[in-house]
């Protein structure tokens, strides 16, 4: 299986993500492949925000090899799950998709944890901070492994 992860930056969040669920996927010994990406695409190239990095590496994941990338029409193809952050990241990602199949795809992350809430990651900048939201991360994509494994 694929797994995008997607928030706006591409990075705080959904390299967290990233990082937690490839990590949890290696444990697991399964075939997967995860990436992350961005809706904004403002930050292209860049690593992922020093903090994340260091909540990520206090609790054993690397995301420091990451690199910020936009999410492009394509990734409908490439990936067979995308997870985004917010329902504004969700609303980005749909009114990109091409169809219904497209659409299907794309998944609220802590629906996974809080199924139909559509509670959002909260930014790390401004709600709750980085441990917070690892934590809010952590536990979701526990619940996806077990539910998609």
């Amino acid at each position: 299986m694929n797994v995008l992860a997607v928030c706006l930056g591409n990075i705080c969040r959904s390299p967290l993500a990233e990082g937690i669920l490839a990590a949890k996927v290696k444990e697991a010994n399964l075939d997967w492949h995860v990436d992350s990406a961005g809706t904004s695409g403002w930050h292209d190239g860049e690593k992922a925000d020093k903090r994340s990095i260091a909540v990520a590496k206090e609790r054993g994941v690397d995301i420091e090899y990451q690199r910020s990338r936009k999410f492009i029409v394509q990734d409908f193809d490439r990936f067979d799950l995308i997870l985004v952050m917010d329902s504004s990241n969700y609303q980005n990602v749909i009114n990109l998709a091409r169809n219904e199949s497209d659409r299907e795809k794309v998944k609220i992350l802590l629906n996974y944890t809080y199924p139909g809430q559509n509670r959002a990651v909260p930014d790390p900048y401004y709600e709750g901070g980085f441990g917070h939201v690892y934590d809010l991360i952590d536990t979701a994509c526990t619940k996806i492994i077990e539910l998609h494994a």
